[in-house]
């Protein structure tokens, strides 16, 4: 009997391994904007280390979602949990400190000061110094601030702006402020990167490569990504899983090979082609 007892355990325990470990839960959740309703009882998982994409046609939600999970504005119901705890009434400065960093569909950079200096203010959420001990060099302070320059230097490199750490950010190409806006989300030690149209704006080439870019962080810092996109073949060959939105219902998730033959998603978003 006991033997029988241990050998269920030990199955028990395999099969609750093999699942997936589930990082961020939205549970019917809506937002409502006086008489329209931007997002309407949505619920999904995200998984760890997954790369999950949201898409959908312009004013579908997908924005607002993202709003809602970043804490930037509160779901007028449902419920939003980040490995298991409820966050969706916490402020977007609360939510960013518990891991989760996103980028803007329009870029929000800082383009009268550096590139380097654009990173360290993400990394600064992380530093233990006050702004009085910063002003007057108290310790730790000093010492903080050559370990926060030393990690965003790090992370400009990763980026391929290394090069260019003292340039100004409104001096960037456009394809590079999105790798600088990435930089400084990553300087905040995200476990889950929100990207919101990362690739808007890039030619073909440029978007082969934030392709790669993706892959190339996701792996290196273990992130979980959740991205939106409108381009369809990045978003079929990078993401794992897929979530469609129209008119603030989901439609579908699945894995993109199935999201893309589905006939409401053909009708409402991706066309006959």
């Amino acid at each position: 009997m006991l033997a029988l007892q241990i050998i269920i355990r030990i199955m028990s325990e395999n099969i609750t391994d093999s699942q997936p470990n589930i990082v961020l839960e939205a549970k019917n959740l809506t937002r409502r904007f006086g008489g329209l309703v931007a997002v309407n009882n949505v619920s999904f998982t995200v998984y760890k280390d997954e790369i999950f994409g949201l898409i959908g046609p312009n004013g579908a939600g997908k924005t607002t979602l993202f709003n809602l999970i970043t804490g930037f504005i509160p779901p007028s119901s449902g419920n939003l949990l980040y490995q298991g705890k409820e966050i969706s009434q916490k402020p977007s400065h609360k939510i960013a400190a518990l891991g989760i960093a996103r980028t803007f569909q329009n870029i929000r950079l800082f383009g009268e000061i550096s590139a380097l200096e654009n990173v360290i203010i993400g990394r600064h959420l992380h530093t233990n110094s006050s702004m009085i001990k910063g002003l007057f060099a108290i310790p730790p302070a000093p010492d903080e601030e050559q370990k926060t320059k030393k990690e965003a230097l790090e992370l400009l490199e990763l980026v391929g702006l290394i090069d260019r750490a003292e340039e100004k950010a409104r001096n960037f190409a456009y394809g590079d402020q999105r790798r600088l806006e990435i930089a400084r989300a990553l300087a905040l030690k995200p476990k889950i990167l929100l990207l919101d149209e990362p690739a808007a704006g890039m030619n073909p080439s440029e978007k082969q490569e934030l392709s790669q870019f993706i892959n190339k962080i996701r792996n290196y810092f273990d992130l979980t990504i959740v991205l939106i996109e409108h381009n369809v073949p990045l978003v079929m060959g990078l993401c794992n899983r897929i979530a469609v939105l129209n008119f603030g219902e989901l439609i579908t998730l699945d894995k993109p090979e199935i999201v893309k033959n589905n006939p409401a998603v053909i009708e409402a978003y991706l066309g006959n082609e």
